[in-house]
């Protein structure tokens, strides 16, 4: 997709000239932006109590480090929300100040309990590492619903960018493995599809993140695989997936020039095609991660208003029960009978 920064909305352009400076599209370069990521970083979100729980990993290699953040006053039971923070799957924190403001402004529309793991990244473990730890991390909200003060028939999962990749991967996963219920999903603008092939991620040259911040990513994400010359399953690049039947609701948006237009498109497509009901909106003249880059722009408040709206319904709307609570139930309307 041939693209010009004529394109942008006037709102984005100077910010994401601005942004394009300090991005470079080397491993040197992401591993220098990780590190400014994770200094700026804060602690604490707006309007909410935090701790830190520590996750053993199923595969035994040590814990993962998960914020939980929990409205101040709020009621004793609320929907959890498992959010994956974004960076290609290569770089980001649960704490960084854009995704702080993501989850914070899903908690100021509906209470709810944020599980925010600090996942592992490719650019030191590649897939299935990362979401490995996302998948244990849902598990252990579930398990421990109850001490979080968290619903275990309203489990969301949201992520942005590669967090939205990865929460599309742990719907796939939940609904194979059949040991965990999701309620509503919400990957935003999500890294889908490491063949690169779609339109709008060929020649992409907008800030922020395009083909060349892409190719890489997916070149560690992948590169375990890659080595071994093994297939790459649909977990890691879930578009490669031909069944969407049994997944989630969803809610997502995207930039009409982010490279990652088309590949949502086509998710929201096959959703709908498997009668998922799904929420989806296109903004015009809007590169990858506008509204997290210039949130004070226009269509930025739009987008927000519109992914805070759906959240509104999901929770006022979706139920899932876990798969004991079925057989539970089944099996008290059996001694009842």
């Amino acid at each position: 997709m041939a693209t010009s920064f004529k394109l942008i909305d006037k709102q984005l352009r100077l910010p994401g000239r601005i942004a394009g400076l300090f991005m470079r599209p080397s491993e040197r370069g992401l591993r220098f932006l990780h590190r400014a990521l994770r200094r700026a970083a804060g602690n604490d979100m707006v309007g909410a109590v935090s701790r830190t729980v520590s996750i053993a990993r199923s595969d035994g290699n040590g814990m993962i480090r998960t914020r939980i953040f929990r409205p101040h006053n709020a009621p004793a039971t609320l929907p959890i929300v498992l959010c994956l923070h974004g960076g290609g799957y290569a770089i980001g924190t649960p704490e960084q100040a854009n995704f702080m403001r993501v989850c914070a402004g899903l908690m100021a529309v509906r209470d709810c309990v944020v599980v925010a793991p600090d996942y592992r990244l490719s650019l030191d473990a590649p897939y299935p590492a990362g979401l490995h730890d996302c998948y244990d991390s849902l598990l252990w909200a579930k398990e421990n619903a109850a001490e979080i003060g968290g619903r275990t028939d309203q489990i969301f999962v949201m992520g942005d960018s590669g967090g939205g990749g990865l929460a599309v991967a742990v719907c796939l996963l939940a609904r194979d493995r059949g040991d965990v219920a999701i309620a509503f999903q919400m990957p935003l603008y999500p890294m889908l599809d490491d063949r690169q092939i779609n339109p709008s991620a060929v020649n992409n040259t907008m800030p922020i993140w395009n083909s060349r911040f892409n190719a890489l990513a997916w070149k560690l994400y992948l590169r375990g695989l890659v080595e071994k010359g093994e297939p790459i399953p649909t977990y890691a690049s879930p578009s490669r997936a031909t069944d969407y039947t049994g997944l989630p609701p969803a809610a997502t948006f995207v930039g009409d020039l982010d490279p990652f237009l088309d590949e949502t498109v086509h998710y929201v497509e096959r959703l709908k095609a498997a009668a998922i009901p799904v929420q989806f909106q296109i903004f015009e003249g809007c590169y990858h991660g506008f509204e997290q880059v210039v949130p004070t722009a226009a269509v930025s408040q739009a987008a927000v208003r519109f992914i805070q709206e759906a959240f509104a319904y999901a929770v006022d709307n979706y139920t899932a029960a876990q798969p004991n609570e079925r057989y539970a139930s089944k099996s008290t309307s059996a001694h009842a009978k």
